[in-house]
């Protein structure tokens, strides 16, 4: 179940994962941003749950597609933030760590499905089987993703914290050529390996948990 094809059922039990992990996701940014005294992200409406608020076409679609994505970013003001490198890593970090925890929470769920009901086939239970291993696999997917120290994802503002000030404000000047690159990398399909590679390392923390739980 957790390997299966890639098929229209799969996709559709994508869509909702999507919608929840990439909505989380910004939620998180966002919220961390006004415990940091930030209030942008309120004004405009993205502490919400209604995932359209967060979309991104293109970055739903390779989230469907490929398990990799990205949503609108969240507005933030740095200058409400008593360091203003510091709030930006730590609202960087809020949102790929809300997405493996949501990876937690699907495995802890999809543990107990299999320690209550084991290999059964009843509809119901290989429906939340494969939901559940959506939601693992999507969520870390998306994590790692925005790991990237890549502008504008979430790694480059974890990086920017441990650069010199000459050397972080020299990437924020090249931050708005930065996605072009980045679709262009997607495109051609060289960020496949490492990012597989993450994927899985991961997931096998998380299999392992299941394991155990499933006993």
């Amino acid at each position: 179940m957790l390997f299966g094809g890639f098929d229209l059922r799969t996709m559709l039990l994508r869509l909702p994962i999507v919608f929840l992990a990439i909505t989380v996701h910004e939620c998180a940014h966002g919220y961390m941003a006004y415990l940091l005294g930030d209030r942008t992200a309120k004004a405009y409406g993205r502490l919400s749950l209604n995932p359209f608020h967060h979309m991104d076409i293109m970055g739903a679609i390779c989230m469907l597609v490929f398990g990799f994505g990205w949503a609108k970013p969240v507005p933030v003001n740095p200058q409400y933030f008593k360091n203003p490198k510091g709030g930006m890593s730590l609202v960087g970090l809020a949102g790929p760590l809300s997405n493996f925890l949501m990876a937690l929470i699907f495995s802890v769920l999809y543990g107990l499905l299999f320690r209550l009901f084991g290999m059964s086939d009843f509809f119901l239970v290989e429906f939340f089987a494969n939901l559940f291993a959506v939601g693992i696999m999507l969520n870390i997917g998306l994590g790692i993703f925005n790991l990237i120290p890549f502008p504008p994802l979430d790694g480059s503002k974890i990086l920017a914290f441990f650069l010199p000030n000459r050397w972080y404000y020299q990437l924020m000047q090249y931050e708005r050529y930065a996605m072009p690159v980045l679709m262009l990398l997607l495109f051609l399909n060289i960020l496949d390996i490492p990012l597989s590679f993450m994927q899985n390392a991961v997931f096998s923390v998380y299999y392992k948990l299941i394991i155990l739980i499933a006993g």
